[in-house]
């Protein structure tokens, strides 16, 4: 397998990321999402669902048969997204306070490797196919 592949498959991921937690992100989801109980489900499962609809878009591209790896997704975002949410809201953070940012860093670093993840996965898949 080739390196440009690799390296389309992460920009992929990258951009359905960007995509799916910048543009298609409501100011709802991204203000509810870490609130308390079912309001804050309410903002937090059609922000994951989007994102786990982006992911089975780029894998049906590269490798169909790891369609499973979109509902990993949901779980995994979703798990990331509420963490942030409910500790931020918890805590007051807000926009001004560098914690803030620290916190807003990480959670797109832990979605990165997520998605550094799913390449390996990927790679990994598709050169077993290609052994056989």
């Amino acid at each position: 397998m080739e390196l440009i592949f690799l390296l389309f498959l992460y920009l992929s991921f990258r951009a359905k990321h960007f995509s799916c937690d910048f543009l298609l992100q409501t100011d709802w989801m991204a203000a509810d999402k870490g609130k308390p109980g079912v309001e804050g489900y309410r903002a937090l499962i059609p922000h994951i669902a989007i994102h786990a609809i982006g992911t089975l878009a780029v894998v049906l591209i590269f490798a169909p048969a790891l369609w499973w790896l979109s509902i990993i997704d949901f779980i995994i975002h979703g798990v990331i997204d509420r963490m942030k949410g409910v500790v931020g809201h918890k805590k007051k953070w807000g926009i001004d306070n560098k914690i803030f940012w620290w916190v807003f860093g990480l959670d797109q670093e832990l979605h990165n490797l997520t998605h550094l993840f799913y390449v390996v996965v990927i790679f990994m898949s598709l050169n077993a196919m290609i052994s056989l």
